[in-house]
């Protein structure tokens, strides 16, 4: 009876390892979520301007001089616009994430505005 135990025990777990390598992500797909790609936009100041008053001003201030949030005032010296859109897109910390929240486009309008930042 324990002989037919374990096997079933054996087998089940043979199936399950079967399953789960066929529906986790691979190494690559685990690596294009991690770092999501910014998409190519031209810079406007004043939707950049806009988007940051209405989600950004609560925890980096109405000037970006911090609060809850770090200082943004000269972000660009420090980060790279590829580095900031991954931050706003994925979030840090206590620093939300804003994927599904905002276009792509606008975090990308965004992460050039604040890379100017300098």
């Amino acid at each position: 009876m324990q002989k037919y135990i374990m096997s079933g025990l054996f087998f089940t777990a043979c199936i399950v390892a079967i399953v789960l390598m066929f529906t986790l992500p691979g190494k690559d797909q685990v690596a294009e979520e991690a770092k999501p790609s910014m998409p190519e936009v031209v810079l406007d100041a004043a939707s950049a301007e806009t988007v940051v008053t209405a989600n950004c001003i609560t925890c980096h201030g109405d000037q970006l001089q911090g609060g809850v949030g770090p200082n943004l005032q000269k972000v660009g010296s420090e980060m790279t616009p590829e580095e900031i859109y991954s931050l706003v897109s994925k979030g840090k910390a206590i620093m939300p994430s804003f994927k599904g929240k905002l276009k792509e486009e606008e975090i990308a309008n965004v992460a050039q505005w604040l890379a100017a930042k300098k």
